[in-house]
């Protein structure tokens, strides 16, 4: 890499770091610009995966004021991330990945729609609060272990699905449900490292250039969220996600 690819990676990373922390969508900033320092795609979704778990772990200890009384509820679905990410990090390494990135763009589109029309979506499949308790724990677990198949296998607008559907189950206000979408996030991020760093083809050169940048970017972004309003926050996080839908649709149909 030379010093433009150089600094492009810095200011992606840290941009991303900020944006994933906040809405969720930051690999749409630091995917194309790997492959603008030319690497490959497969190579370029790997690397990436590798370089943003550091800005994921930023956005927990940044947002960890609002993960306060959620310990209990973080530890019953780790186990359910943890197994979606290693099937993710599996379909991307062994099958083809036309037909995903086809069907990715409705997977997000869909989950920012669902985040805007929140309040009518709950008014048909009922409040959090008077969900059984039983149907809204399997929910939760499953809810979790397909994001993080997604998210071992690609991985953008993660955030963005998750604070749409976790929406929907949990009883909290926006902030809590970003803090836990940080939380899975940054699990799903290190099963990534660890799966593709053993059997991927990561660029380590691009991982220490955007790695840190997204320590700072993470950090600012998760801090940033805690003082934005919730309905500031729900309208961009569905601004990136229909933004983030409409790029990787375009991708899919060129």
């Amino acid at each position: 890499m030379d010093v433009t690819h150089v600094l492009l990676l810095i200011v992606a990373g840290v941009a991303a770091g900020g944006v994933n922390a906040i809405a969720g969508g930051g690999s749409l900033i630091t995917f194309p610009s790997l492959i603008a320092t030319g690497l490959p795609s497969v190579d370029a979704n790997v690397t990436n995966s590798v370089s943003v778990f550091p800005g994921y772990v930023s956005s927990v200890f940044g947002s960890r004021a609002d993960l306060a009384g959620q310990g209990q509820r973080v530890r019953r679905i780790l186990p359910a991330s943890v197994a979606g990410s290693v099937v993710g990090c599996a379909l991307l390494l062994v099958t083809p990945a036309r037909a995903f990135e086809f069907i990715a763009p409705f997977l997000v589109l869909a989950a920012a729609a669902t985040l805007a029309f929140q309040e009518r979506l709950r008014g048909l499949v009922g409040q959090p609060r008077h969900m059984p308790a039983r149907r809204a724990a399997i929910t939760l677990q499953a809810v979790v272990f397909v994001g993080a198949i997604y998210g071992g296998y690609f991985g953008a607008a993660l955030g963005v699905m998750y604070v749409a559907a976790l929406a929907l189950i949990l009883d909290e206000p926006l902030n809590r449900i970003n803090a836990l979408k940080n939380t899975l996030s940054a699990t799903v991020g290190l099963v990534t490292v660890v799966v593709f760093g053993v059997f991927g083809p990561v660029h380590w050169g691009a991982v220490l250039t955007l790695a840190p940048a997204t320590i700072a970017g993470g950090y600012a972004g998760a801090r940033l969220a805690r003082r934005i309003p919730a309905r500031v926050l729900k309208a961009v996080i569905v601004t990136f996600g229909t933004v983030i839908g409409l790029v990787l649709l375009y991708k899919a149909l060129r």
